[in-house]
């Protein structure tokens, strides 16, 4: 089998790090996402995955955001089966193919057209009412082009902190001023995880830069008409962090005593 090989540099260069974690967890004797089509993808990667600095705590961190980012999903497609799932800056990410959301879901993945040409030729399409963009999700004109006639409900993992935060509002602003109702669900760090991104192995080796650091979640409720907070779960505590390999336990339990490092990083929840 010919492996692809893979030549994205900066933020892009990121999403193999976490799908790396995503693969390694797969293989962990007590696995949290089972993502095996990850662990597939890797395996027709021609690149060098040392270079994400991923380890077995990383990347069942990886795991835990993602579960709980699906299990966000899944509730809100329970509560609106004919929804629009729009999956922001999706990587490799599987999510489509793990929720698997059915045909009366409209799920449109976005991300840079290197990437979305990279997804059409390693993972498997989904079925269902499923499409792909190719665009910055910065860009004007792709969001205009979709339908505004669901409940739409806007995920997006690992995408916050590479946007500067007037790119990160005006984002806020164009998904809840285009659809009549929703939620938000993505993660983000504070301040302090912006300060420590070198400490980032995927970040640093990528030549990628963080600008975007969210301390209080309710500074989004000030600013953006409608928008409600539904939930800021930090990430060193977050529900099943019992599940980390004992280093990780420890590690957490570490930061959760330490003012400024226990909100270094939160996933989040809104509704508009």
């Amino acid at each position: 089998m010919d492996r692809e090989k893979v030549t994205l540099t900066g933020a892009p260069e990121t999403l193999l790090a976490t799908l790396h974690g995503r693969a390694l967890d797969s293989r962990a004797p007590r696995s949290i996402l089972h993502d095996t089509a990850a662990a597939r993808a890797v395996e027709r990667i021609d690149y060098d995955f040392r270079r994400t600095g991923m380890t077995a705590t990383t990347a069942a961190g990886v795991a835990l955001r993602g579960r709980q980012l699906d299990d966000w999903t899944r509730e809100f497609l329970a509560a609106h089966p004919g929804a629009t799932v729009l999956h922001l800056a999706c990587g490799l990410d599987t999510r489509a193919q793990r929720l698997a959301p059915g045909p009366s879901v409209r799920w449109v993945d976005v991300d840079h057209p290197e990437v979305v040409a990279l997804r059409e030729r390693l993972l498997p399409s989904p079925d269902g009412d499923y499409r792909m963009i190719g665009a910055s999700v910065t860009d004007d004109g792709w969001l205009e082009e979709l339908p505004a006639d669901r409940p739409t409900v806007a995920v997006f993992e690992g995408l916050t902190m590479y946007l500067r935060e007037e790119d990160g509002h005006r984002l806020v602003e164009r998904i809840t001023g285009r659809f009549p109702s929703g939620q938000l669900l993505f993660d983000c760090y504070g301040t302090a995880g912006i300060r420590l991104q070198k400490l980032v192995p995927a970040v640093r080796r990528s030549g990628a830069t963080l600008h975007w650091g969210i301390d209080d979640p309710r500074e989004l409720e000030r600013r953006h008409e409608g928008l409600v907070l539904l939930d800021a779960l930090r990430s060193v505590d977050m529900p099943g962090v019992d599940l980390l390999p004992l280093p990780g336990r420890v590690q957490m339990a570490v930061l959760v005593r330490l003012p400024g490092l226990r909100d270094v990083g939160r996933i989040l929840r809104y509704r508009f």
